[in-house]
């Protein structure tokens, strides 16, 4: 069973979508409930509440996904240069294999 926001958004299937509502609610909170204590303006704390809700997510949002982002560019970087590494190993292409012929030419 899926849980779809606004019936488009999967929350579970979408990566950052679930932190991002859950942090938008604690934020919605914390922001309508400080405005209520220190005015006691009900209906201007729900507003307040609204926009903590959608600065909070959307903040979280795209924080999420730069670091998902970069995540992945790594993830890329590092697989090429596995790939390379056992492609080029043993050849005279080998970084390492020269170095290893100078240090035992040097012994």
């Amino acid at each position: 069973q899926s849980f779809k926001l606004l019936g488009f958004l999967d929350v579970q299937s979408v990566p950052c979508a679930r932190e991002s509502v859950l942090y938008g609610s604690l934020g919605s909170l914390v922001v309508g409930l400080g405005h209520f204590l220190a005015t006691s303006r009900v209906r201007r704390s729900c507003d307040f509440a609204v926009g903590g809700f959608i600065s909070t997510m959307l903040g979280y949002w795209f924080y999420c996904r730069y670091n998902l982002a970069q995540q992945r560019i790594r993830q890329r970087m590092l697989k090429e240069g596995m790939k390379n590494r056992i492609l080029f190993e043993g050849s005279y292409l080998d970084p390492e294999k020269n170095q290893t012929g100078n240090e035992r030419s040097d012994s």
